[in-house]
């Protein structure tokens, strides 16, 4: 069996040989906020992927798009109030921004070593839309809370753009689906009720064009940086596996089966005062094969809540997968 036959097993929560093993970085920092995609930013992420394949021998790639955050819409760019966004207009299909990322993906799927299994990062319609925004989320805050519908609008807009993203990348190229990253808006004075009134629908309109052309597509709730969720808002989004930050939502890979009965992905802290990062190797293994005892083998990906530090160890990546080996050879 193959790593990718591997992955592709414990998706769709077929038995496997071991539990698959699963970690990403971005492979750019502060250059991958640049408005526009250069080639030194563009090479430094395929020359990433790289180097992290040769040296990690991963089970599957997260493909990530470094280089193309920002939704190339300058009406957004430009807007002081959500008024100034009456009309906003669709980049269509064909534009460079999509096409690029086409290519990106298969310059990213040559240094491909092994059958491995990939999935390429696509942010969800409001991420994009506040990223482009000169107030970022509190601004996106103020736009929904002074008129919800034109927001919504403007999000569905944005939706329809990354659905032509998502359908061109999964298929003109040959990964094997998408890792959709969701949040709840980061400001107290947009609830969860508001999310579900005014977001969610752009969020399933993007999960829609993926599931139509693969089955094989993972749902990131994004924690990063301390963000928290709303989980249950999520707990309907249809997609083959689901992966959260476990510590601070305080939601184990076991209870995570049960509250979205699918695939779970994760299990560590992803940051730099985890014990991934900061453990030592008996440290991390105990941990691996208490989260496999806890969670079982089936329907279960291990690997952490978000993006790993880009200078962790890749040795204790290593210890993780060698826990497993391990507990599968005891079996």
């Amino acid at each position: 069996m193959s790593k990718r036959e591997l992955v592709l097993r414990a998706l769709h929560q077929k038995e496997v040989t071991r539990v698959p093993v699963g970690f990403w970085f971005h492979f750019i920092t502060d250059e991958a906020q640049l408005r526009q995609p250069i080639p030194s930013v563009i090479e430094r992420n395929i020359s990433g992927h790289r180097d992290f394949i040769q040296e990690f021998q991963p089970d599957f790639v997260k493909l990530m798009s470094d280089g193309f955050f920002y939704y190339p819409n300058d009406q957004i760019a430009q807007a002081n109030s959500i008024e100034d966004l009456k009309g906003i207009q669709s980049i269509g299909k064909d534009h460079p921004w999509i096409q690029q990322q086409v290519a990106l993906i298969k310059e990213q799927k040559a240094q491909f070593t092994e059958d491995i299994a990939s999935f390429y990062n696509i942010f969800a319609p409001a991420t994009y839309f506040k990223w482009q925004l000169s107030g970022g989320e509190a601004q996106f805050a103020d736009f929904l809370l002074e008129d919800p519908l034109l927001t919504q609008q403007v999000l569905q807009i944005i939706a329809e753009d990354i659905a032509h993203l998502v359908t061109a990348v999964l298929t003109e190229t040959d990964i094997d689906g998408i890792y959709f990253s969701v949040q709840n808006v980061q400001d107290t004075r947009i609830s969860s009720e508001d999310y579900a009134r005014s977001i969610r629908s752009s969020d399933l309109t993007v999960l829609q064009a993926a599931n139509q052309a693969s089955a094989n597509n993972i749902l990131h709730i994004c924690g990063y940086e301390g963000a928290t969720n709303d989980l249950f808002l999520y707990q309907d989004y249809p997609s083959a596996a689901v992966n959260w930050a476990v510590g601070p939502e305080d939601v184990s890979l076991l209870e995570g089966k049960t509250l979205f009965n699918r695939t779970v992905i994760g299990g560590f802290d992803n940051t730099v005062d985890g014990l991934l990062y900061r453990g030592d190797q008996a440290e991390i293994q105990q941990a691996t094969q208490a989260l496999i005892d806890e969670a079982g083998a089936t329907g279960v990906i291990i690997g952490a809540d978000c993006t790993v530090p880009s200078d962790i160890a890749l040795e204790h990546l290593q210890w993780v997968r060698e826990a497993i080996y391990t507990k599968e050879e005891v079996r």
